[in-house]
């Protein structure tokens, strides 16, 4: 019965702590993609942090342009490892298949939600002090930049409301709906 009350937490533990730099090397391979500011200090942290694992998979795996391809390896090797250790720890075994499936939804949603919380904080920052800077302001517009431009290019000029970001909000939130059922289903089907 004790080994109840140590599981949870533990799973929750390992889940956060791999969890944690999963995000970082999302939030690497999002700045790398579209092109940010490799000497913003917030970067230079995500690069110091990422390296030890990144670096000795990217000589293994070649970039395909602008997209490292071993970032994305990583980050699905490390979140099977992490759904897999979850469910070890709570004395749970998942086939490798609904698991990899499971790998490969859970970094949809994170990458989802980086979306939308970034465009949330940019959102709050324009109604509070809009002409604030801080190297993180900077990482989010680059990071927001290519999934909302599109919207504002399409909507007529307002005249200073910008609804683009609730436009945006709505299509992400659309979006997670649609593709978790998919996922889930799919996972099902290959248990």
């Amino acid at each position: 019965m004790s080994g109840n009350y140590f599981s949870d937490p533990m799973a929750f533990l390992v889940s956060t702590v791999i969890g944690l730099y999963i995000l970082a090397i999302m939030l690497r391979f999002l700045l790398q993609a579209v092109g940010a500011n490799f000497y913003n200090p917030l970067s230079q942290m995500l690069v110091k942090i990422t390296h030890p694992v990144l670096g000795p998979v990217r000589r293994v795996i070649p970039s395909l342009g602008r997209y490292d391809t071993a970032s994305i390896a990583v980050m699905l090797v490390l979140q099977f490892l992490a759904l897999w250790l979850a469910f070890r720890i709570q004395g749970q075994g998942v086939p490798v298949g609904p698991l990899a499936v499971i790998s490969v939804w859970e970094l949809v949603n994170l990458l989802l939600n980086v979306f939308l919380f970034a465009i949330i904080i940019r959102v709050v920052v324009s109604w509070i002090n809009p002409a604030s800077y801080h190297p993180a302001l900077e990482l989010i517009d680059n990071i927001t930049r290519p999934v909302m431009a599109p919207v504002q290019r399409l909507l007529p000029n307002t005249g200073g409301l910008d609804f683009s970001p609730m436009i945006v909000l709505v299509g992400i939130w659309f979006l997670k709906m649609l593709l978790r059922p998919i996922f889930m289903d799919l996972a099902r089907t290959m248990g």
